[in-house]
């Protein structure tokens, strides 16, 4: 019995250490989001002053030989009176800084802050409750600072005819003509930026595309809310060799990462539900590389292959820079294995097939609650024989549990004779005594994955169900799923078996309780599928037990003396 009570407690445990980590992010604090920069000048003879909105200026390595977070002669915000370059698409809300020309702000319409504001939810920003800015810039021959741009307008908007939208700021640099361009296509939040280069000059020169992303330790905005594992906050690199690495932020300060040439790959900054990734291209080397800025931010970049221009030639430098939500679907398209930033825990192996189909149970429903219930009947249904076998076990021991009764009173004072009985009892009724722990068991790595899986699936954030249910990645707000979660279980609990354990019997009448209580801190989406998956085997279990109590050939010839 030690060994049926300890995987008895083996989902309370499961449990008690998500409930641990829950108390943990409730009471954590969120820094509320910044404002959109101001993109108007002052007005004549006004001084602009340094303020919370005001943005970094980003930095570049200087040589591949020494590859730091800061360029030399630059102050670390920039206080002047330039116009930030404003660009808005139907899926993006940029604010461009025209010294360097760097993003600096990045606000995603679709998705909003909170389920009740209607404020789009801030990727990007700089202020001082939170610094994140996308950096690119040019390492040239001859220019040690950054590139002052001078775009043609300061605001940008894609029209709703147009597809396709650029954004070009020009420059000119010892001779050498430069435009940067940025290219926004209609429902993407990958953003093409290249250098085009024009060498009006008698000699050669050399030039490197650069590709960082800079943040501070601040919390993630969007963790901690309503999920009890706080999902990956810091870098992740790509490379031939390794598919998909983590290089969380005390590494990045530590100076652990080190410096390594790639054939091109990846780098980005994860968070709960959004990404960000410089993506070069993947024909070419590629220099990745960690390391802290001055104002001590994690900065994880990359630097591509330096180029040669002849006289009289153009050249073109550049990379993908993707701003948005782990849509896996979208960031396949992006690169190699940057889905893999969708990190679903130790067992994907089972997450990504359950989100696979999951997405087209969607695909056809079109409601991600209603998926959830298809999907939890389709994995009824594939356990279905095995959970049978459980529930046929659990049925003979309950119509046995007089005779099984009988033998521990008659044997009570003997241990070991008692067991022997009990085990010939056991096989003469073809009974398994840990057929009843077998269901949660088989159930406990399908929870988790699927607990992993809506963790992390923005596609679930703010997606609601029916009725009070607005947001499936949050709690109910009513706690009515899990009571009637608890419920469910309570009646499960009335088909099995009392355990003949006193002390085993006590855990079971409180398992109800204990796991209402945990489940009202679970996401909405997790509480259904355990509902539903509880209706089902209430189900299952009843007509397995009515046919087992009312089978004569159960218990015949087993006489207790």
């Amino acid at each position: 019995m030690d060994v049926k009570r300890l995987l008895l407690l083996i989902p309370l445990a499961v449990l008690a250490y998500l409930l641990v980590i829950q108390w943990n992010q409730d009471y954590g604090q969120v820094a509320p989001e910044p404002e959109a920069p101001t993109v108007t000048a002052p007005a004549p003879g006004e001084e602009r002053v340094g303020t919370d909105d005001d943005l970094a200026v980003p930095a570049a390595p200087r040589a591949e030989e020494d590859v730091t977070g800061d360029m030399p002669g630059e102050p670390e915000r920039a206080t002047g009176t330039r116009d930030l370059i404003a660009v808005i698409t139907d899926v993006l809300d940029l604010r461009i800084d025209p010294q360097g020309g760097d993003i600096v702000y990045a606000a995603l319409p679709l998705h909003r802050m909170t389920l009740d504001s209607d404020r789009p939810y801030v990727l990007l920003s700089d202020s001082e409750t939170r610094s994140y800015v996308a950096r690119s810039g040019l390492q040239l021959d001859g220019h040690s600072g950054r590139i002052g741009f001078t775009p043609e307008s300061t605001s940008y908007r894609m029209s709703d005819d147009e597809n396709r939208l650029e954004v070009d700021l020009a420059a000119e640099v010892n001779g050498v003509d430069i435009i940067k361009r940025f290219s926004f296509e209609r429902g993407s939040y990958a953003v093409d930026v290249h250098y085009y280069l024009a060498n009006n000059t008698e000699e050669p020169v050399t030039a490197r595309f650069i590709g960082q992303l800079a943040r501070d330790n601040s919390p993630d905005p969007s963790s901690g809310v309503a999920m009890g594992m706080s999902s990956y906050l810091g870098a992740a690199y790509s490379s031939p060799e390794d598919r998909y690495e983590k290089v969380d932020f005390d590494d990045i300060q530590r100076g652990r990462f080190n410096n390594r040439d790639v054939q091109g790959g990846w780098v980005a900054i994860l968070q709960h539900y959004f990404v960000t990734a410089w993506v070069p291209p993947q024909n070419q080397q590629n220099l990745q590389y960690a390391s802290t800025d001055s104002r001590n931010r994690n900065v994880a970049a990359f630097a591509g292959s330096v180029s040669t221009v002849a006289p009289d030639s153009e050249a073109r430098l550049g990379a993908t820079l993707y701003m948005g939500p782990k849509v896996q679907s979208q960031l396949e398209q992006v690169a190699p294995n940057l889905r893999l930033t969708v990190d679903f825990g130790w067992l994907w192996f089972i997450a990504n097939p359950l989100f696979w189909l999951l997405d087209q149970i969607h695909s056809l429903i079109g409601n991600w609650g209603w998926s959830i219930v298809f999907l939890t009947i389709t994995v009824k249904l594939v356990m279905w024989p095995l959970s049978a076998k459980a529930y046929k076990s659990m049925a003979r021991m309950r119509k046995l549990g007089p005779e099984m009764q009988r033998l521990k009173e008659q044997y009570g004072d003997d241990r070991q004779k008692m067991s022997q009985e009990m085990m010939k009892f056991y096989q003469k009724e073809k009974i398994n005594p840990l057929g009843g722990c077998l269901p949660i068991l088989v159930q406990m790595p399908v929870f988790i994955a699927l607990y992993w899986m809506l963790l992390e699936s923005v596609e679930l954030r703010h997606a609601p169900f029916m009725f009070w249910i607005q947001d499936l990645s949050m709690r109910d707000p009513f706690f009515i799923l899990p009571i009637l979660m608890g419920a469910s279980m309570f009646v499960q609990q009335m088909l099995n078996p009392t355990p003949p354990d006193p002390m085993q019997a006590k855990i079971m009448k409180m398992l109800p309780i204990v796991f209402t209580f945990f489940f009202l801190w679970f996401p909405a989406g997790l509480v259904i599928y355990w509902v539903v998956n509880n209706l089902i085997s209430i189900g299952q279990q009843y007509v397995i037990t009515r046919k087992i109590e009312n089978d004569p050939t159960v218990g015949k010839g087993m006489k207790v003396k």
